[in-house]
């Protein structure tokens, strides 16, 4: 495990290897560029990612992105990469100069649910003839 404490980025001294202080989270998750949902239909799909487990959906600069939280297979213990000298190019070509080594990452637009991809639609898309502006009375909760 990586014993040295978390520096703010501009107190590491010059040179300083910032993944001797990260917990790799870089190797942590994945995101995929998607199309710009414009249809009940593109929403819908976005439903459909994030009714499995440990994906979201986040906007960014305007562009969409479908986040799979998911750790490396190769990441060790030691937050390093088991495969460093063979790892795929993506990896190779990643660098540290605008990671979020700082916790500080935040997105314009991130979804975690279903309801909030539909609540989002609702409010963007155009209304449909008939369609109130008011959102659709909830299901009764069951009585346990």
């Amino acid at each position: 495990m990586i014993t040295s404490p978390k520096l703010p980025r501009e107190h590491l001294p010059p040179g300083a290897n910032l993944c001797d202080h990260c917990t790799a989270k870089c190797c942590r998750y994945f995101a995929l560029p998607i199309d710009k949902p414009q249809t009940e239909q593109d929403f819908d799909y976005l439903r459909w990612y994030l009714l499995h487990d440990r994906a979201s959906v986040f906007l960014e600069d305007g562009d969409w992105y479908l986040l799979v939280h998911t750790v490396c297979k190769h990441l060790q213990d030691d937050h390093r990469c088991g495969i460093y000298f063979t790892r795929p190019q993506i990896c190779r070509d990643y660098t540290t100069d605008e990671c979020e080594y700082e916790d500080a990452w935040t997105y314009d637009h991130y979804f975690e649910t279903p309801e909030q991809i539909h609540e989002f639609a609702e409010a963007v898309l155009p209304k449909r003839p008939q369609q109130s502006l008011r959102s659709p009375r909830p299901e009764a909760l069951p009585i346990l």
